[in-house]
């Protein structure tokens, strides 16, 4: 089985890449931000943690799990509260990747582990996959996409580019590029040859 880091900016268009490679091919398809909220629902590996590490500050939904938009005020807020909030959690999100894979390995279902995160390289995940690779859309591209799909504002995007690596910094890291400008049965090509490639 071979191990497959996914990642690139916001807006780079991931998400319908990666529902072709699950359709298209046998591949486990996991999502780093999914797990992380998983991880953080109440009974879950970090939900006391962060209760106690955050102990007074209102963060709660009724039901008692995390509001996200809460959540997000107090961490972007303050940058101290945000590596606490990570500390937490992308350890966490990294031992259940390693299980999940794990499990993956030894039951032989899939031909591919697919890992999809925004800090792939950040975190270090260069050291437990077999191959990186970049999803590359413009900037130009991905301000759009984000201000129809997600209706951004400008000074919005500012903020989330500038806490993202630059396109330099991604490329160094990543054996394979997707260029995802054009359309997506020419993305959809450039991924059959990178999964060929390692047949």
């Amino acid at each position: 089985m071979r191990f497959i880091g996914i990642t690139g900016g916001v807006g780079a268009g991931k998400s319908e890449l990666l529902k072709y490679i699950e359709q298209e091919f046998p591949a486990k398809v996991v999502l780093a931000d999914k797990l992380a909220h998983t991880l953080m629902l109440p009974g879950a590996d970090c939900y006391e943690q962060i209760c106690k590490a955050f102990a007074g500050v209102d963060l709660y939904r009724e039901d008692g799990s995390f509001a996200p938009e809460k959540l997000a005020a107090v961490i972007f807020s303050n940058p101290d509260r945000r590596a606490a909030l990570n500390g937490i959690v992308h350890p966490a999100v990294k031992r259940e990747v390693l299980r999940l894979a794990d499990n993956e390995r030894r039951s032989g279902r899939y031909a591919y582990f697919i890992l999809e995160a925004a800090l792939l390289i950040e975190e270090g995940y260069g050291d437990i996959c077999d191959e990186l690779w970049y999803i590359y859309a413009s900037q130009k591209l991905r301000r759009q996409r984000l201000k129809e799909s997600r209706g951004y504002s400008d000074q919005k995007i500012d903020g989330i580019l500038k806490s993202q690596l630059s396109e330099t910094e991604f490329q160094r890291h990543c054996q394979v590029v997707i260029d995802n400008n054009g359309t997506l049965e020419e993305s959809f090509c450039q991924i059959r040859k990178a999964i060929e490639a390692n047949l």
